[in-house]
């Protein structure tokens, strides 16, 4: 097998080679490093390799029960491996060594993977690009002046790029969808308690985030819940076991037809590109013509309420985080020790109370009650992924001279106003990607699909999203457009040539 093959297959045709002994899992890691350290320098997608440790581990005994035996796989940096740097791209994490697996990433060691290392991220995953301090920005393989979005940007980046065909990412605000619509990969965000969490933690982001992959295939991601899905007696949240298995059910055709109901108006009521409109109304042309009955009409949610109460969270997610270094350090922390979200979330989540806190939550679950009765009527709701193609390096990133402002202004703020200044502040990414927090929110699954291509080369996802525990039925829809001409897949990007 040369690189060529290597970067064109999806983890189960790689995996269906090692079952039939036609290639070693150290010829696949071989081929994972060349490809690695051919495009890296460009991309920056890989933070930390483990190629001497994991051509060690190459040697060990894979099982024909093992779905994924001897496959190539990279952690996102949020996700812990024994024995590896755990940073989240933190400087106050820099040093840390992961003393135990993720309950997410002892599935994927079951499964047959062999970890090659970790992808880049932004600082503690809070931003849907990923340009950290600490690291450096990511770029994306389709033009690398722009960036494969965050938080699973260098996940995203390396799929996109071939170094592997499946890499572990997560979403806590659109993460893995973000990602996705940037690069033509597809991007399933599952129901939430639908993966493991922990250990020592029963919930992420108060049920908002939730680990999973990103693919370059419909299959792999199936395949993927069939090997991730669990009930954990101890976490905080749970959903009932698909009992059948979500690959079987991927070329079986819906058992009636469906009614969908679509939107490209941006719930916070920014600007929507004409690019992303139209990789909507293309996808419901596409639907119609399949005889499926799509009507535009959209939840009866306040998205702005919503955003500012999701923020609420984040700022008092983050002060959480902040507190355990401050009495490691013996004071109080400075904007010199983390970057400036993070440095604006700790101050503002500093001033939130229990109250704001509680009903910033309980406005997800009226949200949640919402969407419930909504996909009474519809079996799936239609948006663009992101409302934009891909932004430039650093067009995201505050300057200097913006941050400072924005620093000062906070310490000055009292009351409301730093939640506004929390919301300014985050205002222009979310400008980009204004559809995806809802999902996070009430806990549905949602995809992205890679529909559509610009006239720069960039590509744009359309995002579905379904009643809870539907995610049989997204990937029965994702296999169908797989399987039609709407598909636009990463291997029209340069990097497959």
């Amino acid at each position: 097998m040369d690189i060529q093959q290597y970067k064109k297959m999806d983890g189960w045709e790689l995996a269906e080679l090692v079952h039939r002994k036609e290639v070693k899992p150290s010829e696949l890691l071989e081929l994972s490093f060349s490809c690695l350290e051919e495009v890296n320098a460009d991309l920056n997608a890989v933070i930390h390799s483990r190629k001497e440790k994991a051509l060690l581990e190459a040697d060990r005994f894979f099982s024909a029960a093992q779905p994924f035996a001897g496959v190539p796989v990279l952690l996102k940096a949020t996700q812990r491996l024994a024995g590896e740097k755990s940073t989240a791209a933190s400087k106050l994490l820099q040093d840390q060594i992961a003393n135990e697996d993720a309950n997410f990433v002892s599935e994927f060691r079951n499964a047959g993977f062999q970890f090659v290392g970790h992808t880049n991220v932004p600082e503690f995953a809070l931003k849907n690009i990923t340009e950290s301090v600490l690291y450096g920005p990511a770029r994306n393989p389709w033009n690398t002046d722009h960036s494969p979005g965050g938080s699973s940007g260098g996940a995203a980046a390396s799929v996109a790029a071939g170094i592997v065909p499946i890499a572990g990412a997560s979403d806590g605000g659109g993460s893995i969808r973000i990602p996705a619509s940037f690069t033509g990969l597809f991007g399933l965000k599952p129901t939430r308690g639908r993966t493991p969490v922990g250990p020592g933690v029963g919930r992420q982001w108060q049920g908002a985030a939730i680990d999973f992959v990103l693919t370059r295939s419909v299959r792999d991601s199936a395949m993927m819940l069939d090997v991730l899905q669990t009930e954990q007696p101890e976490a905080a949240f749970q959903t009932p076991l698909y009992p059948h298995k979500y690959k079987d059910v991927l070329e079986k055709p819906f058992d009636k037809k469906l009614r969908i109901a679509f939107s490209t108006v941006s719930p916070v009521g920014t600007p929507v590109s004409a690019e992303a409109e139209h990789a909507v109304m293309q996808t419901v042309k596409w639907l119609e013509e399949q005889g499926h009955f799509v009507e535009e009409q959209q939840p009866d949610i306040d998205g702005i309420l919503l955003m500012q109460n999701y923020y609420i969270m984040n700022a008092g997610e983050i002060t959480s985080v902040m507190k355990p270094f401050e009495k490691i350090q013996g004071r109080e922390l400075a904007e010199t020790d983390m970057e400036l979200e993070t440095w604006m979330l700790y101050q503002a989540g500093k001033h939130v109370s229990a109250a704001e806190y509680a009903s910033s939550l309980a406005s997800w679950d009226v949200a949640a009650a919402q969407t419930a009765i909504f996909h009474e009527t519809y079996d799936f709701y239609i948006t663009p992924t992101t409302a934009f193609p891909a932004p430039q390096i650093g067009e995201l990133t505050a300057s200097a001279e913006e941050a400072q402002s924005m620093r000062e202004q906070m310490l000055q703020a009292e009351g409301a106003k730093r939640q506004e200044l929390i919301y300014e502040m985050f205002l222009p990414s979310l400008t980009y990607s204004p559809y995806t927090q809802l999902a996070n929110l009430t806990g549905q699954p949602a995809m992205s699909v890679p529909v559509y291509l610009t006239e720069r080369g960039l590509p744009l996802g359309v995002q579905v999203m379904a009643g809870k525990g539907e995610e049989h039925r997204l990937l029965q829809l994702a296999k169908a457009i797989e399987s039609s001409n709407l598909w636009q897949g990463m291997f029209q990007n340069p990097y497959f040539g």
